[in-house]
């Protein structure tokens, strides 16, 4: 897998800044070198395509002006192939300017990569278990899970392409009074009775308890009605989230690790470990030492087991399959958890700060003529992921609800989503992804080479291609950071910025000759470059499991 120029380039950077210092200071300037230089992409390009502060970070420790430490590097730098220019500005940043026919060749590095490009080994030999939806088999996923579903699963494509092994989880809960309930609502249903007071209300009952019927047409008692309809209704979650481009690898059930003695065992672990006392009749788990606002209950005085003996376990399950990393992505209404269960990695003897991690996504509102929609017509409470799918389709529900950081509310106006036009996110990106591929499909008809078979870095020295191919150069980058902070939103921000930059390319850079004009290398060169952005495109857009039309 080939790596990105601005990788390449940033390597030989850190190479040529370790000499500088090596040639004129002793060790303790030589230790101050951070292991990797990061390159800055100038907003203003009169500032040159790549700046760094390197030389303001290691002016304090050599006890020199910035900007004589800056001069020391400018020259070592300038060395370097491929880079045209070297200036300092202000107190001591280093601008870079590089050659554009260099710049150019990330052409042939995308082209190449293919479907692999913006990969990379930041998160190699990391196992990672991704739990993303924790829901009852007790009715249709809610707008909480649609968000996770989004958000999630795009989460597990980035932390994938950065290099980690991923598996993602459902966690079911499918175990105490609100199954009983469950089961207890269908039951009375099918027969024609009022549902229970505390039970589950909406159509969706209704409909659950004439399928239950037909598969069963015997069926009598609670007991078989609840695990019926807990079947009926667990395909029905996993059919609607798989139309929604969601997958998940296991769908653990909480009663397995009751019946397989996964608590007990949970248990003696912690007690090994010394966090485990009685009091009052109960087994407590002294979360206490590890920062929880109180200490927890396992097994009640009755005997009972917390609901918190059941999450105990279910992290200790987890690592004990072999996870190095546990990430669970939890609704709004469970900022309580995170010190908790932060508390039980350390009460196992494991590293908080790595071993756990908790992500809490933060409510969505949806607007439909002005107006806020809060009830579902078909589960009585609040709108459902298959309807907001039968309302805006996949491809929008997705982009939108993955292209806000998920620890802030979000608004999801249904009547932009609904628009073909640059207002609508989702549609400005993919509407760049069918417009080159038409672009592509001309140029293909008039003869010109999209491929690298004509293809001629040099060609290309116009200020918007510059532009474009620095965009495509951040790529990389930007998913490594989104695998790393955990925030896909990061590539839907990305990619529109590409598709602006792209159309602002198009717009002074005429891909295909006017007329009768004869068909040159540039028109070539430039062809190439539409491809290697339609491939960013759908790369990133991959990693949202959104769809890059070749039409529109």
């Amino acid at each position: 897998m080939q790596g990105s120029f601005a990788d390449s380039l940033a390597a030989q950077v850190h190479a040529a800044v370790v000499r500088a210092i090596a040639a004129e200071f002793d060790g303790e300037v030589a230790s101050a070198i951070p292991d990797s230089i990061n390159l800055e992409r100038p907003k203003n390009r009169d500032h040159g395509d790549y700046a760094t502060s390197i030389a303001l970070q290691l002016a304090k420790v050599a006890g020199k002006n910035p900007r004589d430490i800056a001069t020391l590097l400018q020259k070592e730098i300038a060395t370097i192939g491929g880079i045209s220019a070297v200036d300092i500005a202000g107190p001591g940043f280093i601008n870079i300017t590089v050659d554009r026919s260099a710049q150019a060749e990330l052409v042939t590095v995308i082209l190449d990569s293919g479907a692999h490009y913006g990969e990379s080994t930041a998160l190699a030999g990391v196992s990672v278990n991704l739990e993303f939806i924790s829901a009852n088999p007790t009715g249709p996923l809610h707008l909480g899970h649609t968000r996770w579903a989004a958000v999630g699963d795009a989460l597990g494509r980035v932390l994938s392409a950065a290099g980690a092994s991923v598996t993602r989880e459902f966690y079911i809960n499918d175990r105490g009074r609100q199954m009983d309930l469950f089961g207890e609502s269908v039951q009375a249903a099918a027969q024609g009775k009022p549902i229970p007071e505390d039970g589950y209300q909406g159509e969706y009952i209704a409909e659950l308890a004439k399928e239950v019927v037909a598969k069963n047409p015997g069926i009598s008692s609670t007991i078989e009605f609840r695990e019926a309809a807990y079947q009926v209704q667990l395909a029905q979650q996993q059919h609607v989230l798989k139309d929604f481009h969601t997958t998940f690898d296991v769908w653990f059930s909480e009663r397995s690790l009751h019946e397989s003695n996964a608590v007990d065992h949970a248990l003696e672990k912690l007690r090994s470990q010394g966090h485990v006392f009685e009091e009052d009749g109960a087994v407590w788990l002294r979360t206490t030492d590890f920062g929880d606002d109180k200490d927890r209950v396992i097994i009640k005085e009755g005997g009972d087991l917390t609901y918190f003996a059941s999450d105990t376990a279910y992290y200790i399950n987890k690592r004990e399959r072999g996870f190095d990393i546990c990430i669970y992505m939890l609704g709004a209404d469970h900022h309580g958890y995170v010190q908790r269960l932060k508390a039980t990695a350390a009460c196992a003897g494991d590293n908080p700060d790595y071993n756990i991690e908790i992500l809490i996504g933060q409510l969505v509102k949806i607007m439909e003529g002005g107006e806020e929609l809060k009830l579902s017509k078909r589960a009585g409470t609040i709108i459902t992921l298959e309807e907001l799918v039968e309302k805006v389709g996949v491809d929008a529900a997705r982009y939108t609800l993955i292209r806000y950081p998920v620890d802030t509310p979000m608004v999801m106006d249904l009547d932009i989503l609904k628009k073909n036009t640059n207002d609508n996110p989702v549609y400005y990106v993919q509407y760049a992804h069918a417009r080159i591929a038409a672009v592509l499909r001309n140029a293909s008809d008039l003869g010109i080479s999209a491929t690298l078979e004509k293809f001629n870095s040099g060609e290309l020295t116009h200020d918007r291609e510059n532009e474009l191919l620095g965009a495509l150069a951040e790529y990389p980058r930007i998913v490594t950071t989104a695998a790393q902070l955990r925030q896909p939103h990061r590539i839907a921000r990305y990619l529109e910025e590409l598709a602006g930059v792209y159309h602002g390319f198009y717009a002074d850079c005429r891909v295909l000759p006017l007329g009768d004009e004869p068909i040159s290398d540039v028109h070539h060169a430039r062809a190439a470059l539409c491809a290697a952005t339609r491939q960013v495109l759908a790369n990133g857009l991959a990693l949202l499991g959104v769809s890059a039309p070749e039409r529109m």
